[in-house]
């Protein structure tokens, strides 16, 4: 493409939308919101305003505009696979927020379609763009822990509103797909793989029809273990901690830190004492990060890194097998007749 901005759709006005992606869209001087969509149009109307873009009330109108180049698609879970498919076939590239989809057949289907197509399709998991787990991979690479051991990975937060759409299963609510894709997509950036599901678990309360939390283990054919938690009804935790034969590497505020924010990377071997010592790392935008490197696969000619990361799948299979190891587990064993 040349170098003109890339023009961008927004299909649905998702609270995330106008707090943190329609921002940095704005900040962007390689993108321009040209339109977004709404299935309330007095709701795409004041945002369009806001944004000096156009508004549509229709989806399908969106993805028919010749002045679109690519889509950003913030509506619920449930509906990510039929809207990214729709602006893939209308031939726009696409970032959809996380997961990609809900099951993996879906998943499975989309990438193909976007490398036949020629195009990005990328799930906007933002915390994998943050250099702060680049430093943690390096340190990893020299040695830094010794021999890798385990994983523990948490993403926790308080209790969402009563009308939140994360508490609807229709729309694909629940934690696992919400917080706790998190850990697992940190166990597939910092393990070396494949990952498989040993056990898990998901919590449920009587008022509420999705998971609330849950808990799984994970382990590498190395035999490096991973376990997760997440939830979402739990004081805030955002962290993980990676253990070897010779140290730890503790990092917190790992999945959503503000821009401002300078991270801290513990680390704590024989050489540095009880307390271990720290690396403070400059802050970083890691929402400007991410649409950096979607603009930049796109201006590759599409289909690049974003675009055929084949971890999108490995996710897709290990949130499969999750719910699925999590929801063997809770069927009670027949008793076994006397003998």
């Amino acid at each position: 493409m040349s170098d003109r901005p890339l023009r961008f759709g927004v299909l649905g006005c998702a609270e995330i939308a106008r707090r943190r992606m329609l921002p940095a869209m704005r900040a962007e001087p390689g993108i321009r919101v040209t339109a977004l969509a709404s299935r309330r149009p007095e709701t795409a109307d004041a945002w369009a305003v806001e944004y000096g873009c156009d508004a549509e009330d229709d989806y399908a109108a969106l993805l028919a505009r010749t002045d679109v180049d690519a889509v950003y698609v913030p509506v619920p879970a449930a509906l990510h696979g039929r809207w990214a498919e729709a602006a893939l076939r209308a031939g726009k590239h696409v970032l959809v927020e996380k997961p990609l989809t809900t099951d993996v057949r879906s998943t499975s289907a989309l990438l193909a379609l976007a490398a036949e197509r020629g195009l990005v399709l990328a799930e906007n998991v933002m915390f994998v763009h943050h250099p702060q787990h680049e430093t943690v991979r390096r340190l990893l690479a020299e040695g830094a822990i010794g021999e890798l051991r385990s994983l523990q990975a948490a993403f926790e937060v308080p209790a969402l509103p009563d009308d939140d759409i994360r508490h609807r299963p229709q729309l694909g609510g629940g934690a696992l797909f919400d917080v706790g894709l998190y850990p697992v997509r940190a166990a597939l950036h910092l393990l070396p793989g494949p990952l498989s599901v040993v056990e898990a678990t998901l919590s449920y309360r009587p008022d509420r029809a999705v998971d609330m939390g849950g808990r799984a283990v994970l382990r590498t054919p190395q035999g490096v273990t991973a376990r997760l938690s997440f939830g979402l009804n739990h004081p805030y935790r955002s962290r993980y901690e990676l253990r070897g034969s010779q140290g730890r590497i503790t990092v917190d505020r790992a999945f959503t830190p503000p821009a401002d924010h300078r991270p801290l990377v513990r680390l704590t071997d024989g050489s540095t004492g009880p307390d271990g010592r720290v690396l403070q790392l400059e802050a970083y935008d890691q929402v400007a990060r991410t649409l950096t490197a979607f603009t930049g696969a796109v201006r590759a000619g599409g289909g690049g890194a974003l675009g055929s990361d084949p971890v999108l799948l490995d996710e897709a299979v290990l949130l499969r097998d999750i719910r699925e190891a999590a929801t063997a587990a809770s069927v009670p064993t027949p008793a076994r007749s006397p003998l």
